[in-house]
């Protein structure tokens, strides 16, 4: 395998008999003074330095309610508005935009409990109040999902909901014989293509040995209808986390860039289930924390689905999830994996299903190259709307 839209930062204003400002209040010095300070947080920024952008929020909101406490005590007007208010008339840069961008910073990040810190803190700020929305609910439905009833809740087969292997699909298929055509035309013409074909199958193995076929995913990638297909996929996985808070780091789009960051060979959207961590830490792991897990790991191929009609990606985390499944403790059945792979897909495929829009919103947040945070307010301002 992140992570569009934050909310309104509220204001308080005072109404007292016989305002009195402080003497030395210099309403005009706050903007200048302010802008030296909020440039140490646009370096952060720019700098993907999590924890310096945080701590100056955290400072910076530390000092507005200690001001206003101060300005309550004497009587007087808030001025944190009137400094925000000074920086947007500057026209250098939106302070309240500002807040959003703390999550760009997240993707650097390596211990996951910061960026975990950092959508709690705007999420206490009223910037998120989607974020974590469905985490303590498991949508409508019996445990047991037999193919008939996921094909009479989701009008799939199960078959389209499973993730296909090159040359299972048609345009791979299509892909495949045309090749072997041109190949067969270019040998009955006298041309000997054989040591070009062993050289690029031989790069090719090398590829998927090496490298996890990073090269053959940065390639395909470039394919519009295929780089379509990942953001959708991408957009399922980031939407589905966010609503059950789980913090997206971000959103990988690049495969070379993936491999470099230890994804190989694809997109990824990297997300982390603080419960689920520090239960596994402990040797156990509850139904719900597994059951949320399940259903980001499975949002993809959900996505997919529910655009497509049928999913083509996510093998990889058909992996992952066979692969935590070994890890229980007693390890599921063949049986148990495939009906819980059902009921995570149904339940993803439903909540993005009501919430179409905010999963379109991210879709074309990230197809534009929106960085996290617009991503995420562009979700934000979809289930709002909504």
């Amino acid at each position: 395998m992140a992570f569009s839209s934050q909310q309104l930062l509220f204001s308080s204003q005072f109404s007292l008999p016989c305002p009195r400002t402080p003497p030395n209040r210099n309403l005009k010095a706050i903007p200048r003074a302010a802008l030296r300070e909020w440039k140490e947080y646009e370096d952060a920024v720019k700098r993907k330095d999590l924890a310096r952008a945080l701590r100056f929020l955290k400072s910076k909101e530390t000092q507005t309610n200690n001001d206003s406490l101060a300005d309550s005590v004497n009587g007087s007007f808030s001025n944190d508005s009137a400094t925000r208010s000074g920086l947007g008339d500057l026209g250098l840069f939106d302070v309240l935009e500002r807040d959003w961008e703390v999550l760009d910073t997240c993707l650097n990040a390596d211990d996951m409990r910061l960026v975990s810190s950092a959508y709690g803190f705007l999420k206490n700020r009223g910037f998120l109040p989607s974020f974590g929305k469905f985490s303590n609910i498991v949508l409508e439905g019996p445990r047991e999902v037999t193919p008939i009833l996921l094909q009479s809740s989701t009008g799939l087969e199960v078959t389209k909901l499973s993730p296909k292997k090159w040359g299972a699909t048609g345009i791979s298929s299509l892909v495949f014989i045309a090749f072997t055509g041109g190949a067969n035309f270019l040998v009955d013409r006298g041309i000997d293509i054989r040591v070009n074909l062993a050289a690029i199958l031989g790069l090719a193995f090398l590829d998927s040995i090496f490298l996890g076929g990073a090269c053959l995913a940065q390639i395909s990638s470039y394919w519009p209808p295929n780089k379509r297909r990942i953001l959708v996929h991408e957009a399922g996985h980031l939407l589905v986390a966010y609503l059950m808070g789980c913090p997206v780091r971000g959103v990988i789009l690049d495969p070379m860039v993936a491999m470099q960051m230890g994804t190989q060979g694809q997109a990824g959207t990297q997300f982390w289930d603080e419960k689920l961590s520090n239960e596994l830490a402990e040797g156990k792991l509850s139904g719900t924390s597994f059951d949320r897990y399940c259903m980001v790991l499975f949002a993809g191929i959900a996505a997919e689905a529910l655009v497509y009609g049928e999913a083509e990606g996510g093998e990889n985390d058909e992996n992952l999830f066979r692969s935590t499944c070994v890890l229980l403790q007693p390890p599921l059945s063949v049986a148990q994996m495939s009906n819980q792979a059902r009921w995570s897909v149904l339940q993803s495929f439903n909540l993005l299903k009501w919430h179409r829009d905010a999963h379109r919103a991210a879709v074309k947040a990230l197809e534009s190259g929106g960085s996290l945070s617009v991503v995420i307010r562009r979700i934000e301002e979809a289930m709002s709307s909504g």
